[in-house]
């Protein structure tokens, strides 16, 4: 069965397997979706992850979701922002803030894949991906 959004499609196993309680989950690889790892392994929202190859050639990312000493995951909420049917732009003047700064904004600019704060530090804006609390 083909995805229509890739990136939503990681973001909901993401929030599923966080709801589950699971150790880690697996999603498909691509460049964006890897930058997008990249940047929740940064802003703390997972322990870890690593790029698996199979034995069919196939290739998938291993997430280790992170959980506090209740075992409530790290991460509250994700939310997809620029859709197949509706993308969503933004200058650096208007990068919106998430949950009054307390959440990250990933945006997809000329520069690569970055965080809405170090897009606006870097005076450019871009396509806004998502939103993570």
């Amino acid at each position: 069965m083909s995805v229509s959004d890739p990136v939503a499609d990681m973001l909901t196993k993401l929030r599923n397997a966080g709801m589950a309680k699971h150790e880690n989950v697996d999603v498909s690889v691509s460049k964006l979706k890897l930058e997008i790892v990249k940047i929740l392994k940064n802003e703390g929202y997972i322990r870890n992850f690593k790029k698996l190859n199979t034995e069919d050639g196939k290739s998938y990312i291993r997430v280790y979701l992170k959980y506090d000493e209740e075992t409530v995951s790290v991460i509250h909420g994700l939310e997809k922002i620029s859709k197949p049917g509706r993308r969503v732009y933004a200058g650096y003047e208007k990068m919106p803030r998430v949950f009054n700064g307390f959440g990250t904004l990933i945006v997809s600019t000329s520069f690569g894949v970055t965080t809405g704060k170090k897009a606006a530090e870097k005076r450019v804006g871009g396509e806004i991906i998502c939103t993570v609390w």
